[in-house]
């Protein structure tokens, strides 16, 4: 990423996902609150590219799945989740170069479970929609050892 496009995604209220695992290898994933709403992005880089030259189908999916399990936490003031389900229908699309944003719903809240439902938009146009289920996790595992 270009120190000029990291600087206007700092500029339009983004900052970067701090996280040392696989999201590092992915990201940088950007985020910020709108409206009382989460948003969460990508900005589509060359090492996201497919042998089609379009981002690959992963790296959006992993959005939606890090962007929703993300707002649902943040929502249910839960801890830890854990993904359940995941489904992820691939719309249009998305290049390199271009800004990936999913802004996350929740569909229904239970005791152990979070419903979310996304749409990932590059600008007006979707390229992507996800819904997933979420599970309150009572125990982390201690990854401290590893």
């Amino acid at each position: 990423m270009t120190d000029a496009a990291q600087a206007g995604l700092e500029a339009a209220g983004w900052s970067i996902m701090q996280d040392d695992g696989f999201i590092k290898l992915v990201g940088p994933f950007w985020h910020r609150r709108s409206d009382e709403s989460y948003e969460f992005a990508i900005l589509g880089e060359d090492k996201h590219r497919n042998r089609r030259g379009v981002v690959q189908g992963g790296v959006l999916m992993t959005l939606a799945d890090r962007s929703c399990g993300m707002t649902a936490r943040a929502i249910s003031g839960a801890d830890a989740l854990a993904t359940v389900q995941m489904d992820t229908y691939f719309v249009d699309a998305a290049r390199i170069g271009e800004l990936m944003v999913s802004r996350p719903k929740a569909l229904r809240t239970t005791k152990s479970l979070i419903f979310m439902s996304t749409e990932i938009r590059v600008d007006d146009r979707i390229v992507a929609t996800a819904h997933g289920v979420f599970k309150v996790v009572r125990d982390r595992i201690d990854t401290s050892t590893r």
